[in-house]
C-alpha cells in the first residue's frame, strides 16, 4: 500500500518540454490529431523525460528490476492538433507518494494549449507487476532536477 501522496519538490520548477511534429499517422481523416494519439505524445514526451534524467527505461527494468506503468489519466481536450503542425509536450510531476507519481501533461501550439492530462504512474516489479517502492536515486533525480 502506498503512503499518502505528498507534493513533490520540483512541482515549482519549469517543466521538461519535449518537441513533436504531427504526422498523417496521428490524424483521422480530417487531418486532426485523433484524441487517443495525444497519449502516446504523453508517453513519448515521459520517456524522453526519463532520458533526459539518465535512465532508459529498458536499462532500468534490466538494472533494477522496476518498471513504471500507468495507472490512472484524465485528459481534457481544448483544441485540435492539425496535420504537420510543430507540438510541444510537458512533463511536470505534481505529486510523488513511496510507488507512484502524479504527473501533469500539456500539448501546445506555440503558445496555445491544446490538451492537458494528468497522468498517475506505478513503479512495479518488471516480472510480478505487484508495486515496489521507487529507487531512492531515482526519485532524487526526477524531484531534483
Amino acid at each position: 500500500m502506498n503512503a499518502p501522496i505528498r507534493p513533490a519538490d520540483r512541482a515549482a520548477t519549469a517543466p521538461f518540454t519535449w518537441p513533436l511534429r504531427v504526422y498523417w499517422e496521428d490524424t483521422d481523416a480530417g487531418g486532426v490529431v485523433f484524441y487517443a494519439n495525444y497519449l502516446k505524445f504523453f508517453e513519448r514526451a515521459r520517456t524522453e523525460w526519463l532520458r533526459s534524467l539518465g535512465f532508459s527505461q529498458e536499462q532500468l527494468r534490466l538494472d533494477t528490476g522496476v518498471m513504471f506503468v500507468v495507472t490512472d489519466t484524465s485528459v481534457r481536450y481544448r483544441q485540435p492538433a492539425r496535420l504537420d503542425e510543430e507540438l510541444h509536450v510537458s512533463v511536470r510531476v505534481v505529486e510523488q507518494g513511496r510507488a507512484s507519481l502524479v504527473i501533469d501533461q500539456q500539448v501546445q501550439r506555440a503558445d496555445t494549449l491544446l490538451v492537458e492530462g494528468r497522468i498517475r504512474i506505478g513503479c512495479v516489479d518488471s516480472r510480478t507487476f505487484v508495486p515496489r517502492r521507487i529507487p531512492p536515486f531515482i526519485l532524487e533525480r526526477m524531484t531534483a532536477a
